[in-house]
């Protein structure tokens, strides 16, 4: 199967981003991804939702996603056009659920090289990023097959949906 690759700015943030600062708990009364969209970073970054573009990555340090287990987490920053999230590592549900929700991430030890502002793309069949703003290639363990059809297929419900069908 031939996977997408995905290109985008990237924009930053450091370690142990909880999934309050992701989306904050006052929001939590809804669960129209459109409407998390409007306040995702909200917390860590007030201008980030308005300066951002569908498409665009975010780079983190360790541990990203840490905190509750809400699912609204994943599904605020994929409905705000975020592409993917690259971090060393993310807390263990915000792993599993957003790949549920469809929305890539990819663990890479070297987070820290890829500044705010450049240019990456991100080869899924090849397992690699390339910083176009250096021209430095990472190397990442693929996503495994059958996580990489829960992103194709737009999340764990679309898929499961689409089994049932035969499709």
């Amino acid at each position: 199967m031939q996977k997408a690759n995905i290109d985008g700015k990237v924009w930053t943030f450091g370690k142990d981003i909880d999934t309050d600062l992701i989306i904050a708990a006052r929001y939590l009364n809804t669960s129209v991804p459109e409407e998390l969209a409007k306040h995702v970073m909200e917390d860590a970054d007030p201008s980030f939702v308005t300066n951002m573009s569908v498409g665009d990555v975010i780079v983190a340090g360790e541990n990203f996603g840490c905190g509750s287990s809400r699912e609204h987490a994943p599904i605020a920053l994929k409905a705000a056009g975020i592409a993917a999230i690259i971090a060393p590592t993310f807390a263990r549900i915000f792993y599993r659920n957003s790949f549920n929700m469809g929305l890539p991430i990819f663990e890479l030890p070297q987070s820290a090289e890829i500044s705010e502002g450049d240019t990456i793309s991100i080869d899924m069949n090849a397992g690699t990023i390339t910083n176009k703003t250096t021209n430095k290639v990472y190397k990442f363990t693929p996503i495994p097959e059958f996580m990489q059809e829960l992103i194709d297929a737009g999340g764990l419900m679309n898929f499961a949906k689409n089994e049932i069908k035969g499709n």
